[in-house]
């Protein structure tokens, strides 16, 4: 499993565990999926967010 899957499945287990009940624990499980979704994206290399940070790749 790499940190993306990693991420995801950590990100999903917290936020379902975080909250319990109705819709709103949906919506917390989906918003803590898809930041660890991202994280692990970051820490694989898939995605780069030095663009959005303001940080480029040419200093």
């Amino acid at each position: 499993m790499n940190a993306t899957q990693t991420g995801l499945l950590a990100g999903l287990i917290l936020g379902a565990v975080g909250a319990f009940g109705g819709f709103s624990a949906f919506l917390i499980t989906l918003v803590v999926g898809a930041l660890g979704l991202v994280i692990g994206r970051v820490l694989d290399g898939e995605l780069d967010l030095s663009g959005m940070l303001g940080r480029g790749r040419d200093r």
